[in-house]
């Protein structure tokens, strides 16, 4: 905005100080001419630095996705992990409650065997 502000200023000057004659009116066009030239230099140095924060601003913001979409790929690998642990634990138990299951058979059966071979030698 002050740029604008300058620039006016100096246009405003300029053609203010055309109108004039004399040495005084030749000092007065030079002086607008370099104010034009410190306006446009100011403009330029505004522009760089206005290009310099948005590049850094990009690279930040560059930089922050890529470490966002790795977090978010290491999380997914540790739920896939979590999964797959509790799918093995899961499949862990139920194999251990089969296994007690039989367990409890095979003692019901050798129990059972054990009163039928009692209750025939009784006869």
């Amino acid at each position: 905005m002050r740029f604008h502000l300058a620039i006016a200023a100096s246009a405003t000057l300029l053609l203010t100080l055309t109108a004039c004659q004399g040495p005084q009116a030749e000092q007065a066009k030079r002086d607008a001419a370099s104010a034009a030239d410190n306006a446009a230099a100011a403009t330029d140095q505004a522009v760089d630095r206005a290009a310099a924060n948005a590049r850094t601003a990009s690279d930040q913001a560059a930089a922050a996705a890529r470490d966002a979409a790795q977090d978010a790929s290491t999380a997914s690998h540790r739920a896939a992990d979590a999964t797959r642990d509790a799918a093995a634990d899961a499949a862990n138990a139920t194999a251990n409650a089969a296994q007690a299951t039989a367990d409890k058979a095979r003692e019901l059966a050798n129990k059972a065997d054990a009163a039928a071979k009692e209750e025939q030698a009784k006869h």
